[in-house]
């Protein structure tokens, strides 16, 4: 497995895997928070670092993966300011539309989520073919590619509907690559109960914007 960083988050991107992706509004996190978020992690996996080797290193840094991503939309669930454009309908709709558009030529949609400030997608890479060579990021995969092709044509649809230019999205999104059936089980439950756990209904069935693929339920 390669690691490697764009836009400031780790991703790890391997051929025919099952992701775990968030993706934000841009300006939906104060930069000094952000920032101040990715210190601690940081810290964490260096401390980490210096304590454990080996297999024990790889799952006490995914533990820790878990608690900064836990923080990390925390703080977008219960958002104090910034933009909060798709608990309109007429935003949500437009991404709803690509998010399906997108299947199955360049993933395989499992489930999603539309919060009013960012999206939890899990998807699946198998049988995607690899995308060329983009001149402008040395590792451009067949992720990368849906990513670029979803943000893109949502981000330009919405901008418009705004009136206003600049970014709609913030660049980076946070990709996890699901290890095993036990993991994407429970990132699913997560995705359909994200609204739930924010306190927005009751039933996760009952939030217009979550998804889960028929063939999983």
């Amino acid at each position: 497995m390669s690691e490697y960083f764009h836009r400031n988050l780790p991703h790890y991107h391997l051929p025919n895997a099952a992701y775990f992706i968030t993706f934000r509004l841009a300006g939906s996190l104060p930069v000094e928070v952000w920032k101040k978020l990715k210190e601690e992690y940081e810290n964490e996996k260096r401390s980490l670092s210096g304590k454990f080797k080996g297999n024990e290193l790889r799952e006490e840094r995914y533990k820790a993966q878990k608690r900064h991503f836990a923080r990390f939309d925390a703080l977008l669930d219960h958002p104090n300011d910034g933009p909060r454009w798709l608990a309109e309908p007429r935003f949500a709709e437009i991404v709803v539309r690509e998010l399906h558009t997108l299947h199955p030529d360049f993933y395989c949609l499992h489930a999603y989520c539309i919060m009013s400030n960012h999206c939890h997608l899990l998807m699946n890479q198998q049988d995607i073919p690899e995308p060329p060579p983009s001149g402008d990021e040395k590792h451009y995969t067949a992720v990368s590619h849906a990513m670029r092709l979803l943000k893109g044509r949502t981000g330009y649809a919405c901008a418009k509907l705004l009136g206003r230019k600049g970014a709609f999205w913030q660049h980076e999104s946070y990709d996890h690559v699901v290890r095993n059936e036990q993991e994407f089980m429970r990132i699913l439950e997560y995705i359909a109960n994200n609204p739930v756990k924010a306190g927005l209904v009751e039933n996760w069935q009952d939030w217009s914007y979550t998804y889960i693929n028929p063939n999983l339920l």
